[in-house]
């Protein structure tokens, strides 16, 4: 099969890495739920799914059904908890053992309607804050006494998300939430309703809020780790995207680059062009020295408008040639520097890396 010359490198062996620094910060008997939606954070769902299952994680999470068909359908085994689960496809999840999670009075309603077929394995979403998905607290007695009724939903946890676990200045308002959720737990507890998992960290959550790892804890340790690279450096970044020089121009003073002459040289100047644009996930956003890529470890702006297939960058004071290997993000500059000019995060910037862009797979 033909490769396109820009890669994603998908170190497995970092993943590994970081995946054990993780698991030694919780105790032997909590669980480890690895979220892999979104392709694993832009990356490779499969791939990483597959090591980390190897690696001896106990549950899935993804944001929707395919995405766990797509895991099921390359053989992983573990337990996949689907996060925002639609309704009518509760027959097929069934038959993949996907677990939905139940954020909703009108998705309660339509699964206790299934469940008179067959029993369910649900989880609760409790909405401690975060103002996304899930039942306020408020809201759960009516839950509890629907879930009393039906016996054949079959819980298996209730959870909730931390609003700024990475953030200090948070601090209170994760604490807040997390005795909102211990208040949640115990109306379950005192309605004789046994809640077999409870979990609510995010990565960041499990280095900075122990009291909340409870039975499990979650962590989207795909991509990058810690996405935008800010909490623990013993975690190593499992992503480089790399691409190569396609063209240079010589441009002299007044010359234009790019759509609408994005840019105007001020000078004579050199100009490199790099197969990479807003169809692979740069998007225009980047345009104009929002964000710099590497050659030979030397910093390249990026010039004018970023084009659909390609961007311009440069290179005057920097000896290359076409052919030259070019970094966007790798183990030494960070997804988060690249994103941060252009005013967002790296999240962002990874998963929107685009299907043409290859996958290297490296053990």
């Amino acid at each position: 099969m033909l490769k396109n010359k820009t890669t994603l490198e998908i170190d497995l062996s970092a993943l590994a890495h970081n995946y054990k620094i993780l698991r030694a910060e919780i105790s032997p008997e909590t669980k480890f739920m690895a979220v892999v939606k979104a392709n694993a954070y832009g990356s490779d769902s499969i791939a990483v799914a597959q090591k980390l299952e190897a690696l001896g994680v106990d549950y899935f999470a993804v944001a929707y059904a395919m995405e766990g068909e797509i895991l099921r359908a390359q053989g992983i085994q573990k337990p996949i908890l689907v996060l925002h689960p639609q309704t009518d496809q509760l027959d097929g999840m069934q038959q993949l053992n996907l677990e939905p999670t139940i954020y909703s009075s009108k998705g309660l309603e339509e699964v206790i309607e299934y469940s008179k077929i067959q029993s369910v394995p649900i989880h609760i979403k409790v909405n401690t804050g975060l103002n996304r998905l899930g039942f306020k607290p408020s809201q759960l007695d009516s839950v509890i006494e629907l879930l009393i009724k039906h016996p054949s939903l079959k819980l298996k946890s209730v959870y909730s998300h931390l609003i700024a676990s990475e953030d200090p200045d948070s601090k209170a308002i994760c604490q807040d939430q997390i005795n909102a959720f211990n208040q949640s737990i115990k109306l379950f507890n005192e309605a004789g309703i046994t809640v077999p998992l409870r979990h609510m960290t995010n990565t960041s959550g499990i280095i900075n809020f122990k009291e909340a790892h409870f039975e499990m804890v979650r962590s989207g340790i795909g991509l990058y780790g810690f996405a935008n690279g800010t909490y623990d450096s013993k975690l190593k970044p499992i992503g480089s995207l790399k691409t190569v020089i396609s063209k240079i121009n010589e441009l002299s003073k007044g010359e234009g680059v790019g759509y609408n002459s994005g840019f105007v040289a001020d000078k004579a100047m050199r100009v490199a062009t790099l197969p990479i644009g807003h169809a692979d996930g740069i998007t225009r956003i980047y345009s104009k020295g929002k964000a710099r890529v590497w050659i030979h470890n030397q910093p390249a702006e990026i010039l004018g408008n970023v084009c659909m297939d390609m961007i311009m960058v440069n290179v005057t004071s920097i000896e290359c040639e076409e052919g030259d290997e070019v970094v966007l993000f790798d183990q030494n500059h960070s997804a988060s520097e690249f994103a941060e000019g252009a005013g967002t995060i790296s999240y962002e910037l990874i998963t929107a890396i685009g299907s043409r862009v290859s996958r290297l797979v490296k053990q």
